[in-house]
């Protein structure tokens, strides 16, 4: 494998491993173990020294501008800047601590007003803008490279005047230290809290992998108490579903939906109101009604009214469903002798109680089959089949964590596609949630550079010597992520700017989405569904019942997710004009106009909703996920149709326009070339049990 070098830190001090040109380490893994905090500044400040001089050379170019002296050379440019950011971003959401922390406020406003000294030079946008396709006789990459550099100048705001252009970088740098703030804010209240179980009444209902996941989660917080629940998913999820003290599930929910609301240095509201305010007057000058109306301009819905309309759609069934889910629960409730109206932190409860009545499942035994290497090797074999793809773990790699493991990641011919990086476990130093990141993007314009990619989850560690087991949600969440990890390792551009993820955000989600229909196949499961301790085979009823509930509760589901959605794009379309927004009044007020019901929360209420406040990805973007979801809905039809879920010629258009492809086509063109039509809702209403 051959990648750039990266010229910039050679004149760092001899022990920064950022000033060594190659690592020789496998796969040119960062040597984490060498990296140590006080490296990354002098890193950051070379790189940032020698991109500056690089932009400088292409704006003042004498020759006239072309694509090779221009573009082309931007995205050369920048190479040191990457491989710095690339190792501290990744390790600053999955492995922080102080040190970082403090890092990552200083050099975050650096970076904003780097990026937009770049994309408001004067210069280099004439330079851009001047480049003649047709007069070059480019190529279909070469031309979709230059249109997403125009695209990115006019939306950063290269078309304003000097003033605008400096009020919009403030609002940049501003912006970077809020949703830093935002993240840190988010990380300190889920690493403060937990949940004593000391006494054996408070874990009463509890099944045995949850008792021991929190006697772990108590000796990984300093064995103060013998178990704890803490804010992590795979622990707080588990515990509404199972405890039977309905006083100690309403304590945990309310710490779970209170994140970033409970005043003091970490309270997130002031953060988002002056967010809102800073988004709202960026669109303002960039000539958009609104910040969701500038979101959507580079998407696939192209407007906020599309999206709304979607939202609208799927809500009203999913409000229907919903209200007969809680009815149900409550007949549960007054069954049992209960004096009292179901609430939020009693759904998860019910609901499993009904799933057991309904559909004879129980979650304990539904794990004990679902090992989480089990599960991993489901997902690897998966993209074997569909892909020809192969995996060999590597034992002896430089990691940042005990806990990460990696994997060379081939072709059939032998030939290496990328590496794979799996951080499975949750730990007080890793925010919550579950996401695909990139140490190392594919691309060929400076070499054959393979990519370095990392799926992190928040799982629940098992105690030694035990199988750390997963939920089918949980399962899910790694087949998701592993989708996205797919589509950066499967990414065959030249040009780095279209590598990989980089697809619009409402396109994104559809390889994660649809990587989740094979962990719903039978021919999947009864492959890899087996006991933890036996070997055997997931029992064919147990099996049966399983995939017979895949739309049990998704009333709930929907509306959880559906209802965040919907206020992240209100919030973007209405609220930005208002000085002083209080943030709990407007998510109140949005939720009453919908017909919220009591009884549910948002998936991500606002104060603690990371995908929008902790930088711009999802904000006015929530919706991507149901609308990725009509795709894939559909898309994963092509193979039912095929009548193989393994069907060779469909799986290589997938490959080649969708898991391959970055962004070398516009995201409608390239879901129309794989599938040979834009899709419809129907396969997503039926999907999610919605359908009449």
């Amino acid at each position: 494998m051959t990648t750039a070098q990266n010229p910039g830190l050679a004149d760092l001090p001899a022990g920064n491993p950022f000033s060594e040109a190659a690592w020789g380490t496998p796969a040119e893994l960062p040597p984490f173990e060498r990296i140590r905090p006080e490296h990354y500044l002098p890193a950051f400040e070379a790189a940032l020294a020698a991109h500056d001089a690089e932009i400088a050379a292409i704006a003042g170019e004498a020759a006239a501008p072309s694509f090779s002296n221009t573009v082309a050379a931007m995205e050369r440019a920048g190479l040191a800047l990457d491989r710095v950011a690339g190792v501290f971003y990744n390790l600053t959401g999955s492995h922080t601590n102080p040190e970082l922390q403090a890092i990552e406020r200083t050099i975050g406003p650096k970076l904003s007003r780097h990026g937009s000294a770049i994309y408001l030079n004067p210069e280099l946008w004439a330079r851009i803008s001047a480049v003649d396709a047709d007069a070059e006789g480019l190529g279909d990459e070469e031309r979709r490279v230059l249109s997403r550099y125009r695209t990115r100048f006019r939306r950063a705001g290269a078309d304003l005047g000097p003033e605008d252009k400096l009020r919009v970088a403030e609002i940049a740098a501003r912006m970077s230290e809020l949703g830093t703030q935002f993240s840190q804010n988010l990380l300190a209240d889920e690493s403060r809290f937990l949940l004593p179980l000391d006494a054996a009444e408070d874990r009463a209902g509890l099944p045995d992998f949850l008792v021991a996941s929190a006697a772990d989660a108590a000796k990984e917080r300093g064995g103060a108490h013998s178990h704890v629940v803490t804010l992590s998913r795979s622990l707080i999820e588990p515990f509404l579903v199972s405890s039977t003290r309905r006083d100690l599930r309403e304590r945990a929910y309310e710490a779970w939906i209170r994140r970033g609301e409970g005043g003091g240095d970490t309270d997130n509201r002031g953060i988002i109101r002056e967010i809102v305010q800073l988004r709202a007057e960026r669109a303002r000058l960039l000539g958009f009604d609104s910040f969701a109306h500038f979101k959507l301009d580079d998407t696939m819905a192209a407007t906020p009214d599309a999206a709304m309309d979607l939202l609208r759609e799927v809500w009203t069934p999913a409000l229907k469903r919903a209200g007969a889910e809680r009815d149900r629960l409550q007949a549960i409730v007054q069954a049992e002798g209960g004096n009292f109206a179901l609430q939020a932190h009693d759904w998860r409860h019910y609901a499993e109680k009904l799933r057991r009545a309904e559909h004879d499942l129980d979650e304990s035994e539904i794990k004990a089959y679902l090992p989480l290497d089990s599960v991993i090797h489901a997902a690897f074999d998966t993209a074997s089949r569909l892909f020809g793809l192969t995996f060999a773990e590597l034992p002896d790699v430089p990691r940042y964590h005990p806990d990460v493991r990696a994997w060379r990641v081939g072709n059939a011919d032998g030939s290496e596609v990328g590496t794979f990086l799996g951080d499975y476990f949750a730990r007080p130093t890793k925010r919550s949630g579950a996401w695909m990141s990139a140490f190392r993007s594919q691309e060929r314009l400076t070499g054959d550079v393979k990519p370095i990619i990392v799926n992190v989850m928040n799982f629940a560690k098992a105690p030694a010597g035990e199988a750390p087991l997963l939920s089918f949600d949980d399962a899910r969440t790694l087949f998701h992520e592993f989708g996205h990890a797919l589509h950066g390792l499967l990414s065959d551009v030249t040009y780095p700017v279209l590598a990989g993820t980089a697809v619009s955000g409402d396109f994104v989600e559809l390889p994660s989405q649809l990587y989740e229909h094979w962990l719903e196949q039978p021919e999947v499961l009864r492959t890899h569904a087996r006991h933890h301790r036996t070997g055997e085979p997931m029992p064919e009823a147990l099996l049966t019942k399983l995939l017979a509930a895949r739309t049990f509760n998704q009333g709930f589901a929907t509306v959880e997710y559906t209802s965040s959605a919907i206020v992240d794009m209100t919030l973007h379309l209405s609220a930005g004009g208002e000085d002083g927004l209080d943030v709990g009044a407007f998510e109140a007020d949005a939720l009453e106009r919908i017909a919220m019901p009591s009884e549910i929360n948002m998936r991500h209420r606002t104060p603690h909703f990371a995908h929008i406040f902790s930088g711009d990805g999802y904000a006015a973007g929530y919706y991507s996920y149901l609308w990725s979801e009509v795709l894939d809905a559909d898309a994963f039809d092509a193979f039912r149709e095929a009548g193989d879920i393994f069907d060779p010629a469909t799986a290589k258009r997938l490959r080649t326009y969708v898991y391959g492809a970055g962004n070398l086509r516009d995201p409608r063109e390239a879901y129309t070339a794989f599938r040979g039509r834009l899709p419809s809702t129907g396969p997503l209403l039926r999907k999610r049990g919605l359908a009449a």
